[in-house]
């Protein structure tokens, strides 16, 4: 059995709690108007920082899975866990939104659109895990400088693809395996620095150096816009923002290299890892419930968002764990979980 990459389990750990931040701090994001300049810009710092998890979680995924020599059953097995997983959260987010939120959500469009907007997540990965089995055997098969070939091409079609968000242009083209979404593009960008991580020529110091000035351009850009505009825009945060993309593939480099690249804890931490990361997935698919209850009864407002964002994100990240955990004690919790 291949021994277990902490190296990537760390990014995991750190990013589960990174996406509860995200949602959190972009509910104070969007009372811009409402709430001081100065609590707004506190919650666009965090949720600009934060916004690296997302494709961490797509990263570590083409990390582990691309190159890899898998059995059609095991993706056929892999597929249906995912929509199974799809099925049972999208009734309960269902319900949940129409008897107790009291929000409208068409049982129809369930197949298009998420029930609750968290579980876009699994919508982008079924197609991504759909043609897994191709995108492994490609990787498995080409030399380093295909590989690097196929990275630059693929980081050419998204930015253009992000260009027309701003124009309004459609384009009468698509790069095959890449699309008009950013997902499978980080997916093999996990793979890249997984496999050349020893190899990138880019120090540690200025990786974070890289990161940090990224994440700068997007908040400074972010601010600007929403001040011109007078509401939260948000264009500047999406995932195939060129420097979301910058900070994220940074992030993802200096995590991978900690240690040189060979993280290993003490049994004590590894279990502690071992146990958070075992759980991140269904944090993930449950932390929605505990926040809408707090937008359900609070405002923005109520609090200072310098205070409720890092309490809330810890409140939420704890509650949701020890959910997850007793759930996982039985079978059926393990299997949408």
């Amino acid at each position: 059995m291949k021994e277990k990459n902490y190296n990537l389990e760390l990014i995991r750990m750190i990013s589960f709690v990174l996406v509860i931040a995200i949602h959190v701090s972009n509910y104070f994001c969007r009372a811009y108007g409402e709430i001081p300049n100065s609590e707004y810009a506190f919650s666009l710092v965090v949720d600009t920082a934060a916004r690296v998890s997302v494709p961490s979680f797509f990263m570590i995924s083409g990390a582990l899975l691309l190159g890899r020599e898998e059995t059609l059953k095991k993706h056929c097995r892999r597929i249906l866990r995912f929509l199974s997983v799809l099925a049972v959260w999208s009734v309960v987010y269902y319900l949940w939104n129409t008897c107790y939120m009291k929000t409208e959500v068409k049982l129809q469009e369930i197949i298009f659109v998420p029930a609750e907007a968290h579980l876009w997540y699994l919508y982008a990965m079924i197609p991504i895990y759909l043609v897994l089995p191709f995108l492994q055997v490609m990787c498995r098969n080409l030399s380093k400088n295909l590989e690097t070939a196929l990275l630059i091409i693929s980081t050419g079609a998204v930015l253009l693809n992000f260009r027309t968000t701003f124009t309004g242009e459609e384009l009468y083209y698509d790069l095959p395996l890449i699309g008009d979404k950013v997902y499978t593009y980080y997916l093999f960008f996990g793979y890249y620095i997984s496999k050349y991580r020893k190899k990138i020529p880019i120090r540690q110091k200025t990786a974070v150096l890289i990161c940090i000035f990224s994440m700068a351009v997007s908040f400074g850009a972010t601010m600007g816009a929403t001040f011109a505009k007078g509401y939260h825009y948000e264009k500047e945060l999406t995932y195939g923002s060129p420097f979301v993309i910058l900070a994220s593939v940074m992030f993802f480099i200096i995590m991978i290299r900690v240690n040189d690249g060979n993280f290993q804890p003490s049994d004590r931490r590894k279990r502690i890892i071992d146990l958070f990361c075992n759980c991140s997935f269904g944090i993930y698919l449950i932390h929605i419930l505990f926040l809408d209850n707090y937008k359900k009864y609070m405002e923005p407002t109520d609090f200072t968002a310098c205070i409720a964002i890092p309490g809330l994100t810890f409140v939420i990240a704890a509650v949701s764990f020890v959910c997850v955990l007793i759930m996982r004690q039985t079978t059926i919790g393990k299997k949408i979980t």
